[in-house]
């Protein structure tokens, strides 16, 4: 996949929530870098400061934190036209407190903090993306919140196979089960059951 067709994909994503004009795009092709990440290469580790927004164009990433007891936790799950960030570390400009690591050999569109700070004043439009992505993401973590406390593990598994049906493809049981909060013992119980209330 060559530079063009790469950037057109995030332009598209843009342009599903607002409007950009010839002149706007020209304004942001020269802004976005392209990386690449190999499976299991790191995006960002704890204590480095976040500084760019990233949109994956091909494969997957994940975010965790490690627990005192060194045990990975795995709090975003990234595939295909989807952000990954530490957003806590980004806005705050704080040492992350979470890795962010490639799933599988992974194409990255990446906008530095200081580039999309000229892109609000440039193109206004991209400023109002982002005020309602950030908004959808609060409301995610505040749903995912409430489901933590209110939702049994199988409600939580189905609403995730629900919501994405191929993220058990791309990511191994470990990662789902952490995602999730449960042992891969008991997503594999879970997975089960779901199969047998499916047949």
């Amino acid at each position: 996949m060559n530079l063009d067709a790469i950037s057109s994909l995030l332009i598209d994503h843009f342009k599903e929530i607002v409007p950009l004009t010839e002149a706007d795009i020209l304004s942001i092709l020269p802004k976005l870098e392209v990386k690449v990440a190999k499976r299991k290469e790191f995006v960002l580790q704890e204590g480095q400061i976040s500084k760019h927004m990233r949109f994956i164009v091909k494969g997957s990433l994940y975010a965790y934190y490690m627990e005192e007891n060194g045990k990975e936790h795995i709090t975003q799950l990234g595939i295909e036209q989807w952000w990954i960030n530490d957003l806590y570390s980004y806005l705050s400009e704080l040492p992350s407190r979470l890795y962010i690591r490639a799933n599988e050999d992974t194409t990255l569109i990446q906008i530095s903090k200081r580039n999309l700070e000229i892109l609000y004043k440039d193109v206004p439009a991209l400023s109002e993306f982002w005020r309602l992505k950030i908004q959808h993401a609060y409301v995610n973590l505040q749903e995912r919140t409430f489901e933590n406390v209110r939702s049994d593990a199988y409600t939580k598994y189905r609403k995730l196979i629900s919501d994405y049906p191929t993220i058990e493809q791309r990511f191994p049981q470990y990662m789902i089960a952490s995602y999730l909060g449960i042992t891969v013992e008991y997503l594999s119980y879970l997975r089960k059951k779901h199969l047998s209330r499916l047949s």
